[in-house]
């Protein structure tokens, strides 16, 4: 694969809400859940905002939880690479 990686851009997909979510020790990100059905990332970030990404690969949440830096793994494997739709604002 040559080129850019694609670009994160919101979208307009079925938003799932009562995802069961984990805590996570972090200094970016409070909690996650996933949607293995949906592939369906759901990110809650410590100011509040919610984010779901959308066809993220059930090895790359795997490999999410086991990262020693949840943050740093979001930063280089998450972010920028899927298309994703803000479910809440941060406060």
């Amino acid at each position: 694969m040559n080129g850019p990686p694609p670009t994160a851009v919101p979208v307009s997909a079925p938003l799932v809400f009562d995802l069961p979510s984990l805590p996570v020790s972090s200094s970016l990100l409070a909690s996650v859940a996933y949607d293995h059905d949906r592939a369906i990332l759901q990110l809650e970030f410590r100011g509040g905002a919610v984010y779901q990404y959308f066809g993220v690969p059930r090895r790359s949440y795997q490999e999410f939880l086991q990262a020693d830096s949840h943050g740093a793994y979001f930063n280089r494997h998450i972010r920028g690479l899927f298309r994703y739709d803000l479910l809440h604002p941060a406060s």
